[in-house]
């Protein structure tokens, strides 16, 4: 079974939330190459969010659909975030890559909140598969 399989197998919600994640975190990044002074946080927001999807994929290859699943994106994002902080912070950034910027660091800061939690869980033993194969 194919991640996205597995994805399909779970509450609708998640394949919402998913979706919005592909926006917030893949698509609407890329706006913010428009302005000079976010164009760096736009391509390092696009690579790490790429780095994490392979990170995902390539982890569920070697476990399947389990919680730890987050792992990948808690590295990457973490860091990310911090930075993305930091560039709303700027002096010189226009209003609307602010709210750009705000609005992604809001979906990897939710996204994040499911990661640490699910990581956590799995550590504490929770490792059975969210997910039977079809």
């Amino acid at each position: 079974m194919t991640l996205q399989g597995a994805i399909a197998q779970q509450p609708a919600w998640i394949g919402y939330w998913l979706n919005w994640l592909l926006f917030g975190a893949f698509i609407l990044p890329v706006s913010l190459l428009i302005w000079r002074q976010s164009r760096v946080a736009a391509i390092v927001t696009v690579v790490a969010s790429v780095a994490g999807a392979f990170g995902t994929n390539w982890l569920y290859t070697k476990m399947g659909y389990v919680k730890l699943l987050g792992l990948p994106h808690i590295i990457v994002w973490t860091p990310l975030a911090i930075y993305l902080f930091g560039q709303i912070r700027r002096a010189d950034m226009p209003k609307w890559p602010r709210w750009i910027i705000g609005v992604v660091l809001a979906s990897i800061l939710i996204s994040l909140a499911f990661d640490y939690t699910d990581a956590m869980r799995y550590l504490l033993g929770e490792k059975s598969p969210l997910a039977r194969p079809v």
